[in-house]
């Protein structure tokens, strides 16, 4: 099952990101984690930019709202999203694998 809590911030979101994938797509749930493959490589934070901007367009909400709370250096991460609740979330990625 997807690990999706909120905070006082938001909602958390735990993601595992595959790099330099052919496009950006949601590829599963993994260990709790929304897997995403991005078409960015990890090189100067270009995927840590695509990841947000990816989830941010999913989700129906500001790219300023999305951010690395955790796990900028490597493939897992926890991003928060602000002015959303984890029900929506839900809804919006509209999550049907756990």
């Amino acid at each position: 099952m997807l690990d999706i809590r909120e905070d006082a911030g938001g909602v958390l979101l735990m993601v595992r990101v595959q790099p330099r994938a052919a496009k950006n797509q949601l590829a599963g749930e993994l260990n709790g984690a929304l897997k995403i493959r991005l078409a960015a490589p990890p090189v100067d934070g270009a995927a840590n930019r695509c990841c947000c901007e990816f989830l941010a367009s999913l989700l129906g909400v500001a790219k300023t709202r999305v951010n690395i709370a955790h796990g900028h250096a490597g493939r897992n991460k926890t991003v928060r999203v602000g002015g959303i609740t984890a029900a929506q979330v839900r809804d919006r990625l509209n999550i049907d694998f756990g």
